[in-house]
């Protein structure tokens, strides 16, 4: 099942399986799903909680979301971004500190791939991972809306470039 939610930052597509939240992107960017779509109550359940929590989160009301997430992805790909959703709320990291933190300190660059392939944006926070410098670096929906996300938490330990 899918929806569109409408945010300030423009319209946001979640996407929901009976195990919960499996999809987040900008409708913009949304790309085309191969799953059934099909009508499932834990699937409908799923949406309508994402869509109240973001529209909360772009209210300044929530820091932590608590919809169930189903990401589709290798074990590395599920540890990174584990790692992610552990990120405090307002704060940043660079790629070396997930690597760290999931115990592969070498694999800097499979992280940074990891990171680009999290199809749960904003609620997996990709967007919090800043260069090691503190500069902006890529992101999926393009270096203004990290910019946004970011400072929509308050967050200020980044520099712009």
């Amino acid at each position: 099942m899918a929806k569109t939610v409408t945010t300030q930052l423009g319209e946001i597509y979640i996407k929901a399986n009976q195990f919960g939240l499996s999809h987040l992107s900008l409708v913009a960017a949304k790309l085309e799903m191969s799953e059934s779509t099909e009508l499932n109550q834990q699937a409908s359940t799923y949406l309508i909680q994402a869509e109240r929590e973001l529209k909360e989160y772009f209210a300044g009301q929530r820091q932590h979301f608590s919809v169930p997430l189903a990401p589709k992805g290798t074990e590395f790909q599920k540890a990174v971004w584990q790692a992610l959703l552990a990120l405090d709320y307002g704060t940043t990291c660079c790629y070396a500190d997930i690597a760290n933190q999931i115990n592969r300190p070498k694999a800097v660059r499979a992280v940074g791939a990891a990171n680009g392939a999290n199809s749960i944006a904003i609620i997996i926070p990709c967007h919090r991972v800043i260069g090691k410098d503190g500069s902006l670096t890529g992101y999926a929906y393009g270096l203004e809306m990290k910019k946004s996300l970011l400072k929509l938490e308050r967050c200020t330990d980044f520099k712009l470039v």
